[in-house]
């Protein structure tokens, strides 16, 4: 063997043995304690090498060093030699190298892992996991926001990896998630343990607009406002206060959803039970007004027992108005029951009828004939409205406004808030109306035509010539005579052989008190004088003609 492939190979022996008794830099080996000095912990790492690490690496965050003279240890090995002829290694990156092996394999098997929460930083805090630094986001501490974390710091505790990077040296982690997980096993045994219908024991935890949450002893479960009470209660507070204990049972429990509804008012006897019993059909109450609505005003009876009075069954009069302006919340009133259903739960109550039906009194006390007198509330096309007691109207008609004027002309003489006068012509209390008659206070035509029936002889006053006929007066009631009725001779049916002024014989047809007309014709008059003469003279049988009966009557006459 030459000596030059001797040299080579001495020079391969000789690195082989630098390369073994020199490990890398920025690898993890293992040391021996072998002096503790000045807060300093002096590491033999082999291979002639020492190095010294500061005490406070060997400490648990918030604990203090473990660390004794023999103890063999994991460092991390920085530099193999520094100025100083020694290795410059790290306890602090050895624990984080072996943490982070340990840490992805807990990831990886979706383990827990242990850990204090030690800093505070923006959005959350840091987390050691023994060697490994984590941030938890500060939603990710408690299932419920948390104002204070410190009593949590420094505490070993259990957390979830939430995601890892080891390239970027990036941890997340939650203890929400392990809260959250131990909660809802307990939920999962105190639901297992209730039973619908079963009564427990509970404290009030929070109170809302619509209900109250009673924890059960680590489950809550929602009392409903409608579930409270049988009597109408408009917020849970009025009932309940936080912390307060309280008997509930349990009405539905949501296998799948675990949610829990509860009930105080099935505890107590329902009053619906006696309501048909308490408050027969007809029977008059003294209720409390606790709602109104546009259809009308819920009323209780009893607590637990509401009845709705309907805004046709307020009023006799008030029609078309809200309630609200009838009743107020809170108000004390009579009422009469009107129907009851128990299965639906529904009382209809009246308020009109603990009162007399204004229309019915009205009737007995105005018969037909009398006068009244009120305040002109409505014109409409057909008539004036006109107000009478208790705030009913009667209704005069255009044609009862006047004997003379039409409808159309005698209404514009009226304003809203006339005192009129008006005799009563007709109450109808089924129909709620009131007739009154203005024209009918006018009784010159029943004096004026007293004593005058059918068939009387009168003397009128001819006062006007018309085409048709002639109108005429007799004490101050003006009659009008048709041209057919002007003679019995064609030929002398003519208006114009009159003059205004002559006064004539004319006999009474028809006396018509509703219109003030009186029915008058001389054709009659000289019928019922030929009749009387034919009857006085002869017969009509005999002969003689009638020309000469009547010359024989008119000489009579002469």
């Amino acid at each position: 063997m030459s000596a030059s492939a001797s040299m080579e190979e001495f020079e391969a022996l000789l690195n082989e043995s630098f390369e073994i008794d020199t490990p890398d830099e920025g690898s993890v080996v293992k040391g021996k304690v072998i002096a503790i000095e000045a807060g300093q912990a002096i590491i033999d790492v082999g291979y002639k090498m020492e190095g010294r690490v500061e005490l406070k690496e060997f400490a648990e965050p918030g604990e203090q060093p473990n660390v004794q003279v023999g103890d063999e240890v994991e460092v991390f090995l920085r530099q193999v030699e520094n100025a100083k002829g020694e290795a410059v290694i790290s306890r602090e990156m050895a624990r984080r190298e072996e943490a982070w092996d340990r840490l992805e394999k807990a990831y990886a098997d979706e383990d827990r892992v242990e850990g204090a929460i030690f800093g505070r930083v923006k959005g959350g805090f840091t987390v050691d996991l023994g060697g490994a630094v984590a941030f938890l986001p500060g939603s990710q501490v408690d299932v419920r926001p948390v104002r204070d974390a410190g009593p949590l710091m420094g505490l070993k505790q259990p957390f979830q990896i939430l995601k890892m990077d080891r390239r970027r040296g990036n941890i997340v982690v939650s203890r929400r998630a392990i809260l959250e997980e131990s909660r809802a096993e307990q939920r999962a045994e105190v639901i297992g343990n209730l039973t619908e219908g079963q009564a427990v024991d509970g404290v009030v935890k929070n109170i809302t607009e619509y209900g109250a949450f009673v924890d059960l002893g680590g489950v809550d479960g929602l009392l409903h406002v409608t579930d409270m009470a049988w009597r109408r209660v408009n917020h849970p507070s009025e009932i309940l206060s936080i912390g307060e204990t309280v008997k509930v049972q349990v009405i539905k429990i949501n296998k799948e959803t675990h949610r829990i509804s509860l009930g105080m008012k099935q505890l107590q006897a329902d009053p619906w039970d006696s309501v048909e019993a308490k408050f027969p059909l007809e029977s008059v109450h003294t209720g409390r007004v606790t709602n109104i609505t546009d259809y009308g005003a819920f009323v209780e009876l009893e607590p637990g027992v509401e009845g709705l009075v309907h805004v046709s069954e307020m009023s006799w009069t008030k029609k078309n108005v809200h309630p609200g302006k009838i009743v107020s919340t809170s108000q004390e009133v009579e009422v009469m029951v009107l129907e009851i259903d128990p299965a639906k739960r529904r009382v209809s109550l009246g308020l009109k009828q603990t009162m007399r039906n204004p229309w019915e009194v009205f009737a007995e006390t105005h018969p037909e004939g009398t006068q009244v007198e009120g305040d002109v509330k409505n014109i409409t096309e057909f008539g004036l409205f006109v107000g009478l007691d208790n705030d009913i109207d009667g209704m005069v008609h255009l044609s009862d406004l006047s004997w003379d004027q039409r409808g159309e002309e005698a209404i514009q003489s009226y304003q809203k808030g006339d005192v009129v006068q008006a005799i009563v012509t007709e109450v109808d209390v089924e129909k709620e109306r009131i007739s009154l008659s203005i024209k009918a206070l006018d009784d010159s035509f029943t004096g004026a035509t007293e004593g005058v029936k059918r068939g009387s002889i009168i003397t009128v006053t001819v006062t006007s010539i018309e085409d048709g006929g002639i109108e005429v007066e007799y004490e101050g009631a003006k009659s009008f005579i048709r041209r057919s009725d002007l003679s019995r001779d064609r030929a002398e049916q003519r208006p114009e052989r009159f003059g205004v002024g002559d006064k004539i014989d004319v006999r009474v047809t028809n006396v018509d008190q509703k219109t003030r007309r009186l029915g008058l014709s001389i054709k009659a008059r000289e019928i019922a004088e030929e009749k009387e003469a034919v009857e006085q003279y002869g017969s009509s049988d005999s002969g003689a003609s009638l020309g000469d009966i009547l010359g024989r009557a008119l000489k009579g006459e002469d």
